[in-house]
């Protein structure tokens, strides 16, 4: 059992708290045991697991496959869980998953998401879970956001992350004119447009702008759409968080395509 929090491996752990590290070691955390359940589901590759000896007990299964799954297995003091873990009350399991540095084909059908400098995570990780939940195709994120692999990302999603194919552009633009010259319509979310979000035709393939949660979109970003749209607001109301935004288009595009 490891004890000590000058071992190498918790300094390691601990140095992922950083986003510059998780760069650095292309490793990030995953937290808790609904995160871990998920990564084992899909084969996502596991670098190191680290359990309390009680989470052990409880869990022997999801153990045992962690177990052949990983590179590496270790038991650790309450002491340590605490120290390797971002979150105040650990649930006592965290790993170590490998980074994804290549970039995941998104398909140019169904509704995808564009975001562009989102920098909340807790935004950012239910964007994600409600993509998933509402059967989107996939999401493109601006360079300059919040890590998809940010801990507070992946809690955010509720093991949803793992679910929704997910990919950094390093152009926004490039991607946006890409898939309207395969076809997609591309709308954005701005106060001063005339049409309402559920006066679009979400049955063709979509692709929805979202923008940064202070400034929302940048102009270049918004000239490049198709359509804009607005969500109603009450007088008094200046505008939606960006999750909630999200949330409302990708709800009527999943109605409308069922209907």
């Amino acid at each position: 059992m490891l004890t000590s929090l000058q071992n190498s491996l918790v300094k390691q752990i601990r140095k992922l708290h950083a986003a510059k590290e998780r760069h650095k070691q292309q490793l990030f955390l995953l937290e808790g045991t609904h995160l871990l359940e998920e990564a084992c589901a899909v084969n996502y590759p596991l670098a190191v697991v680290c359990c309390t000896q009680q989470w052990q007990i409880s869990h022997p299964m999801l153990w045992e496959e962690a177990c052949q799954k990983s590179d590496r297995t270790e038991i650790v003091s309450e002491e340590v869980m605490a120290a390797i873990a971002t979150t105040v009350q650990p649930d006592g399991v965290v790993a170590l998953a490998k980074r994804d540095v290549s970039p995941t084909p998104i398909p140019f059908t169904g509704v995808v998401l564009a975001l562009e400098t989102v920098q909340d995570p807790g935004n950012l990780g239910t964007i994600i879970r409600t993509a998933a939940a509402a059967g989107a195709s996939g999401l493109w994120l601006s360079g300059d956001s919040v890590d998809l692999d940010n801990p507070k990302v992946l809690r955010a999603t509720a093991g949803q992350w793992f679910r929704l194919p997910m990919t950094v552009s390093p152009d926004l633009k490039a991607t946006v004119m890409q898939a309207k010259q395969a076809g997609m319509q591309v709308i954005a979310t701005l106060p001063s447009a005339t049409l309402t979000y559920w006066q679009v035709d979400w049955r063709q393939p979509s692709l929805i702008l979202l923008g940064n949660e202070g400034a929302g979109l940048s102009p270049e970003l918004a000239a490049m759409a198709d359509t804009s749209v607005k969500i109603p607001l009450n007088p008094g109301v200046e505008s939606l968080n960006v999750a909630i935004a999200a949330a409302l288009m990708l709800y009527e595009a999943r109605r409308q395509r069922r209907g």
